[in-house]
């Protein structure tokens, strides 16, 4: 498909989902700003949109704090343009069962996810209002609906989708939509941690996920990103306030 050339960012997208997604972006004719608390792997997977052709900066940020943020989407729009595209893709984990979680556990998740993607957003929808066109697409989760050990994570991902319903509300009449992609088990260093704190191999781990995955794998970050991509594109203009599943089956 042809696009017109916007300005991207990213965030969480040193490695894994986030980076794919920057890299799909990029090869569909973005620029593309790759935000992560991680700055140097960051700046590496810029690096190489860079060397592919594409246009990127890496830049570290810790998404929840409010000024650090302002200060970057500064920096974006100073050394690439003005941003109209935000994947807000940052998260973390902090698995336990309830009676286990801590206060801190369940605050770190909460505020990574669901803070930073408002501060991110507050951020940067001033750029899309003014442009009258806009693409937000929150990263979910299959754990939106409910998964043993994670209240935390549980909750910051159907936060998200209520948090991407309210903005594709408020937003619409300035040209923005806002949609929500939905992970399932999908291969990234994040599932590799999780495989490691339940004591067993990632390949062990993926291969007993896949067991009840319809299609019979797990998932690959470029199916996620290409998901993402549809969302940013022109022609999906009037799909908005959405949350799609991409999970190898019908899990909502």
């Amino acid at each position: 498909m042809t696009a017109t050339p916007r300005v991207a960012v990213v965030t969480g997208a040193a490695r894994g989902i986030g980076a794919a997604t920057a890299r799909r972006l990029a090869a569909d004719g973005h620029a593309v700003a790759v935000l992560d608390l991680l700055e140097e792997q960051a700046s590496e997977t810029a690096a190489g949109i860079v060397a592919d052709g594409g246009r990127a900066i890496g830049l570290g940020v810790d998404v929840a704090d409010a000024a650090a943020v302002e200060a970057a989407v500064a920096r974006v729009t100073d050394e690439l343009g003005a941003p109209t595209i935000l994947v807000n893709n940052a998260g973390i984990l902090r698995d336990n069962l309830l009676f286990k979680m801590t206060e801190d556990d369940w605050d770190a998740v909460l505020r990574v996810h669901l803070r930073g993607a408002f501060v991110t957003t507050r951020a940067v929808q001033a750029h899309m209002v003014a442009a009258g066109w806009g693409r937000v697409v929150n990263l979910s989760s299959t754990s939106a609906l409910g998964n043993r050990g994670q209240a935390n994570y549980s909750a910051a991902k159907a936060g998200m989708q209520g948090f991407t319903k309210t903005l594709a509300i408020e937003l619409g009449k300035f040209g923005v939509t806002a949609n929500a992609v939905a992970p399932g088990v999908i291969a990234t260093d994040m599932i590799a941690a999780t495989a490691e704190r339940v004591g067993v191999s990632l390949e062990d781990f993926l291969a007993e996920a896949a067991k009840d995955v319809p299609v019979g794998r797990a998932g690959r970050p470029e199916d996620i990103a290409a998901a993402v991509a549809f969302f940013c594109s022109e022609e999906a203009s009037f799909v908005s306030g959405q949350v799609l599943y991409v999970a190898g089956g019908p899990k909502a």
